[in-house]
């Protein structure tokens, strides 16, 4: 079971940027299909982006084009790079883990590793 630890978490104004980092231990990254997963308050948790182990990449419609999803098997680093933020992507980051997804990547059921979350608040 890979251990996850997200970091870089901010507050940002609307318009600015963020890089989300996500570091892995106790498993083999290129094994494992990545997932960002996003929470704000009195919603549910909802898919962002996705790099599987094949490298194809996923995102949510929303953050398509302004968001990116990249890894480092070696340096077991997934990050997440948000550009042109808005009010609406404030939320709780959550970096996830899962193998044997196949074509689910947006079903938040198919990752088995949570990292503990980090904040990320846009003001207007």
């Amino acid at each position: 079971q890979v251990q996850l630890v997200e970091s870089g978490g901010r507050s940002v104004q609307a318009g600015g940027s963020l890089r989300l980092s996500c570091a892995a231990s106790g498993g083999i990254l290129s094994m494992y299909t990545m997932g960002w997963f996003r929470q704000a308050p009195g919603k549910e948790r909802e898919f962002v982006a996705a790099s599987s182990w094949t490298g194809d990449t996923h995102y949510v419609n929303s953050v398509t084009g302004r968001f990116t999803i990249s890894r480092d098997n070696t340096a077991k680093t997934v990050t997440l790079q948000m550009n042109s933020l808005k009010p609406e992507d404030t939320a709780v980051y959550y970096c996830a883990a899962g193998r044997g997804i196949g074509s689910n990547v947006r079903l938040k059921e198919k990752y088995t590793s949570w990292g503990q979350g980090t904040q990320v608040t846009v003001s207007s």
